[in-house]
């Protein structure tokens, strides 16, 4: 849910390219999830404030627990979450987790959260890596979009194969370390 929360930030924000990238340290028992989008970015005095639950840029209710909460559960497993933001340019938003913290939040299901963005905004250029220290995969949507030629990137079966190829890179990726801790 928190990347989701991110992520239509990013696109309220009006953001074109977004980048996810979620990698494990295990040598330094660190998971971390870094989001960098190219959208309308913050105000310095915005950026100072923006975790504070009662600050936010939405008009329908004045408060926005998104961020103020997955602070909170990254400090809660021994990480913390770092923002950095130039208006006009854009924001990078990198999450820390203690990797073996009894407190750290579970992945969740990244392929869905990823596939229900592209569902929506089949135009946006989105960038999707996962890494350990040893190997990575990426999902550039630029480029699926190259070999599809007319083929929209929310057809059933281009998301059904972009739900399968992620939930495959996680489970190449994470599988052994995230088994042996606490998920």
């Amino acid at each position: 849910m928190h990347l989701l929360d991110i992520l239509q930030n990013s696109l309220t924000a009006k953001a074109t390219k977004i980048s996810i990238h979620v990698g494990a340290l295990p040598s330094q028992d660190l998971l971390y999830l870094t989001v960098t989008d190219n959208g309308s970015g913050m105000e310095a005095e915005l950026l100072r404030r923006v975790f504070d639950p009662f600050v936010t840029t939405r008009k329908t209710r004045p408060v926005g627990l998104g961020l103020p909460l997955l602070k909170e559960a990254a400090k809660r497993s021994g990480g913390d979450l770092i923002i950095e933001s130039v208006k006009g340019r854009g924001t990078k938003l990198k999450a820390t987790f203690g990797l073996s913290h009894i407190d750290r939040p579970p992945l969740g299901d990244i392929a869905d959260t990823v596939v229900m963005v592209v569902t929506a905004h089949p135009d946006l250029d989105l960038a999707v890596c996962f890494s350990n220290q040893t190997a990575s995969r990426e999902l550039q949507l630029a480029e699926i979009r190259k070999h599809l030629g007319d083929i929209p990137l929310n057809h059933a079966e281009v998301l059904n194969w972009i739900k399968d190829y992620l939930t495959d890179s996680l489970k190449a990726i994470f599988g052994g370390v995230l088994d042996e801790v606490n998920c």
